[in-house]
């Protein structure tokens, strides 16, 4: 029953949000302002609305909705009247309101919004307008994003593109000539391990020996047919990741956006959680029998496209297994800041990891006899990955928090939870903790009490990360908790990094100007897991303190950072690729100023650039040897010096 409903509000949600796509285009919009003799400002938006449709118009109530409404991206602006339309309407009883009468646009209009403006007038305002309108008896939301310029206001000078900087030609020739490739290696190794878990579930290890069977009793190519099957099974996880190259190719900021996004993190948050509990055996998470039915239907025989889609079944059938270990997959390459080429190379190493057992047994049909049977430990792999779930959960809304900077789960509260999941486990592999589908337990086997003792010695090392002290730090997990200084005690003892940076590149460039030294550019986020390795790991290593305490202005720029600009400084940015973009928040300046002068939009990226603003080196990513980003520091210092 649980199942069923959730594919019918699946079904509804995403067909409630196509036929809002495809009904969008129904009215367009056009923004605007003027300046009156008396020097008060109103927004002008031009709308039209196609024939046959009609735009509820402005001030009425909606069963509590306003059937417009304004919502401004700085607080310095409020309406100081209600709208005024100008245009054809005509009152209407609508069903959906239980016959209540409304007046509605039936075509073009034009309508004005009088403005209050607190302090300075800036030269350009933001907002999002909000609006209702429907065909007959349907009834759809939409919104309208815009800006317009404001006569007279006052744009605060803010630079994004430097043009003294050459990325191409620093000074020394030293640091990382390009970032693409950085831990794509490592991406596709987790992506890998990935998918060797995901043979262990009930839903992928039962199908190795009946598949391979198939193929090995085929007569002619069989071999040759299961490595097909194989690669098919790699292709098919490469292809799911080509989506998301079309938003980065439209974007480069868009995945970086995506993972820093408050409400996705919320998401994923709840996502992980439903995860968990499908793994608890309470219900499955699988994809329509209709569409597992159509795909099986053209699967079975040996010609290409019969292997092709007994591949593709193969991926609909155990997605209510694989489907958390993707959701994870996915949910960590887009965490990583590394854009869509990072999630390709999880994606492919997920499906090798999966495909490579069927194309091995195949070749050598005698390994199958090694297997374990399957029985009730498939059960139990899948219970253990569940409350693996739940502690991915907990970073997820650890990533919230901290962009937002709520304070709700500081970096003991975060361990205390992930050391209650580590008991938990623990308390399941004694035994004590039962599920639906669970096996009665009997005795303990040699792999239950390998992985009984990793997770008991995992969560005993985690105990001291609740203290004040100094076996608080946790190396081995570093950069997944919140950072040291996120902490509920007044005073944490870890704290004390010794490295304060700026926030501003303007306050960096004065302050290197004045006391003639190097800018280090910290590009960071607060959602970053390596920026935090770097500040707990490399930062604090004595020789790479010392360097940058005395010889360089650091600044930490926050790509992610919520916190909105003055009204006077949000401007609509052109950028060098023709493009624009609108600058509303402190991390869209810092995200595009990365972009626009380091080509690059992952982070943690370091740049040393001189008070003159020449690039001394070229720049550095995730380093986690102090020793080479030590020597990098002195490159850009000699540079400094010529």
């Amino acid at each position: 029953m649980l199942k069923r409903t959730g594919f019918f509000l699946l079904g509804f949600f995403l067909f409630f949000q196509s036929g809002k796509t495809q009904d969008s285009t129904a009215v367009s919009w056009q923004a605007g302002s003027s300046k009156s003799a008396g020097g008060s400002y109103q927004i002008l938006f031009t709308v039209h609305v196609k024939p046959g449709w009609e735009l509820y118009a402005p001030n009425q109530d909606l069963s509590g909705t306003p059937s417009m409404e304004l919502i401004f991206a700085d607080s310095s602006f409020s309406i100081k009247s209600p709208f005024i339309a100008d245009g054809k309407s005509v009152s209407r009883s609508i069903s959906l309101f239980d016959h209540a009468s409304f007046n509605l646009i039936p075509g073009d209009a034009k309508i004005s919004v009088p403005l209050q403006i607190k302090g300075v007038v800036p030269g350009q305002v933001f907002g999002t307008l909000n609006y209702f309108y429907g065909k007959n008896d349907s009834f759809y939301s939409g919104s309208f994003s815009f800006n317009a310029a404001l006569e007279g206001g006052v744009n605060a000078a803010s630079r994004i593109r430097i043009n003294s900087f050459d990325l191409k030609h620093p000074v020394n020739e030293c640091g990382d000539t390009g970032t693409a490739g950085k831990g794509l290696l490592s991406i596709f190794l987790l992506g890998l391990l990935g998918g060797f878990i995901a043979l262990l579930t009930p839903c992928v290890f039962p199908l190795i020996p009946l598949t391979v069977s198939f193929f090995t009793k085929s007569q002619g190519r069989g071999k040759a047919h299961a490595f097909l099957y194989g690669f098919f099974i790699f292709l098919i996880y490469v292809l799911l990741s080509l989506p998301f190259h079309l938003l980065d190719h439209t974007d480069p900021e868009i995945l970086n956006n995506i993972s820093t996004n408050v409400w996705l993190n919320l998401a994923f948050f709840v996502i992980f959680v439903v995860f968990a509990i499908s793994f608890f055996g309470y219900f499955e998470i699988t994809l329509p029998g209709a569409v597992a039915n159509s795909v099986g239907n053209k699967s079975g025989g040996t010609t290409i496209a019969g292997i092709f889609f007994m591949a593709l079944t193969l991926a609909i059938v155990s997605f209510s297994c694989t489907g958390p270990i993707l959701g994870s997959l996915l949910a960590g390459a887009l965490s990583n800041h590394g854009g869509a080429i990072q999630l390709s190379f999880g994606m492919g190493g997920f499906g090798l990891g999966l495909a490579l057992p069927f194309a091995l047994f195949a070749l050598f049909p005698g390994w199958l006899g090694s297997l374990p049977k399957s029985g009730g430990w498939l059960g139990s792999v899948k219970v253990v990955l569940g409350f693996l779930e739940l502690a991915m959960a907990i970073k997820f809304l650890s990533n919230a928090d901290l962009v937002e900077q709520w304070g709700v789960l500081k970096r003991e509260i975060f361990i205390a939870f992930w050391i209650l999941i580590g008991i938990l486990i623990t308390l399941y592999l004694l035994g004590r903790i039962r599920f639906p589908h669970d096996s009665p337990f009997k005795k303990m086997s040699p792999a239950r009490l390998g992985f009984l003792l990793f997770f008991g010695v995992a969560t005993i090392y985690l105990v001291p990360g609740v203290t004040n002290t100094t076996s608080a730090n946790l190396t081995l997990i570093s950069g997944f908790p919140p950072p040291l200084c996120y902490s509920v005690y007044k005073n944490p003892v870890n704290c004390g990094r010794g490295v304060e940076p700026l926030r501003d590149y303007e306050t960096a460039l004065a302050t290197a100007k004045k006391l003639h030294k190097p800018i280090l550019i910290d590009f960071t986020g607060w959602a970053c897991v390596n920026c935090r390795r770097m500040e707990e790991n490399v930062w604090t290593d004595p020789e790479v303190k010392k360097r940058m305490l005395d010889s360089f202005v650091v600044v930490s720029l926050y790509v992610d950072e919520r916190r909105l600009l003055p009204a006077s400084a949000q401007m609509v940015y052109d950028t060098k690729d023709g493009a624009k973009k609108n600058i509303i928040t402190v991390g869209d300046k810092w995200a595009t100023f990365q972009s626009e002068n380091f080509n690059a939009v992952s982070q943690p990226q370091y740049a040393l650039i001189s008070p003159d603003e020449k690039i001394l080196a070229y720049t550095k990513g995730y380093t986690p040897k102090a020793g080479e980003f030590s020597q990098w520091l002195d490159c850009g210092l000699n540079a400094f010096r010529k």
